[in-house]
């Protein structure tokens, strides 16, 4: 199965039609790619605040609740795309108001992943950046879901998500064999800790990891003012992959197709190098939790 992961540039669409045709030759050419999956970045909904007035637009809390009257024409289009293309598409990230109404504006920052037939599951992010807490009206998410693509297990951790391994370690349990990374970084920083993320929970659960990224600078957006980062597809650093556990990376390494960064993902062959591993950290990871080790003590001298 073939995936491709996106280095996005934010753009400033003056009308939805305008972002909803961008996004129509950005996925055919995935599909084009010969893709199966295509992977959008995080905060690709808010993007559309330059559909808004200036005032609305450059507002993070204003954009958020206008953004809402375009979440159903959210949905008709990547549903339709997803036919169109027959790919399976995390459409990146919606910021959606689950709150109750107009008098208590409560978002969950969405993944919305679309099936060839246009069905439609999502992935909530569960943990919050600081810039999202210090928002006062985004919430984690409190469910945490795989995906069969196909006979493919997926599970969607979404950017900071990516950081903490028992969540992940969840999905791989419940069958995952690859995690699909909707990301946005704005520092040096934000993009070494996601991207050590995406190589650590490749290593520790044996399986394959793709990250797309927003790239570009919208100094007008609040949310995506400054992009860093490479779209990357990992796997595990042992026998038959990568040293370095990348497959591909829109730094230059493997399949680049415009935006797009396309790796073949095998998981029989996966499975298949197991016989010849030089580490088992998927199979050894109980070993942690043996009583003897499970909490460290102080060593009186």
């Amino acid at each position: 199965m073939k995936i491709a992961v996106a280095k996005y540039p934010i753009g400033a669409p003056p009308h939805f039609d305008d972002f909803a045709e961008h996004q129509r030759r950005t996925l055919t050419d995935a599909a084009n790619a010969g893709a199966h999956v295509a992977v959008l970045p995080e905060y690709l909904s808010l993007e559309l605040a330059s559909t808004f007035s200036p005032e609305i637009g450059g507002d993070l809390h204003a954009s958020l609740d206008a953004l809402q009257a375009l979440r159903p024409a959210w949905l008709d289009l990547f549903a339709g795309l997803a036919r169109d293309t027959g790919l399976w598409l995390v459409a990146g990230t919606f910021l959606l108001d689950v709150g109750d109404g107009r008098h208590r504006k409560r978002y969950r920052n969405r993944a919305d992943l679309f099936a060839p037939d246009g069905r439609y599951g999502w992935q909530d992010k569960l943990r919050l950046t600081g810039f999202e807490k210090k928002t006062g009206v985004i919430d984690g998410g409190d469910a945490l879901k795989v995906f069969d693509l196909d006979g493919l297990r997926v599970g969607i951790a979404i950017c900071y998500d990516i950081e903490f391994p028992l969540p992940v370690r969840a999905q791989c349990e419940a069958g995952a064999r690859a995690l699909l990374v909707p990301s946005c970084t704005d520092t040096p920083a934000g993009e070494t800790r996601v991207r050590v993320g995406c190589l650590a929970r490749a290593l520790e659960n044996r399986c394959f990891v793709a990250q797309a990224v927003t790239a570009g600078e919208a100094p007008s957006n609040p949310a995506l003012d400054a992009n860093t980062g490479e779209a990357t597809l990992y796997a595990p650093m042992d026998v038959g992959f990568p040293a370095d556990g990348v497959l591909a990376s829109s730094a230059g390494v493997g399949e680049i197709e415009g935006v797009w960064t396309c790796a073949e993902i095998d998981i029989e062959r996966l499975d298949a190098s197991r016989a010849e591993a030089q580490v088992a950290n998927d199979r050894d990871w109980r070993e942690q939790a043996a009583p003897a080790i499970a909490r460290a003590r102080l060593e009186r001298w």
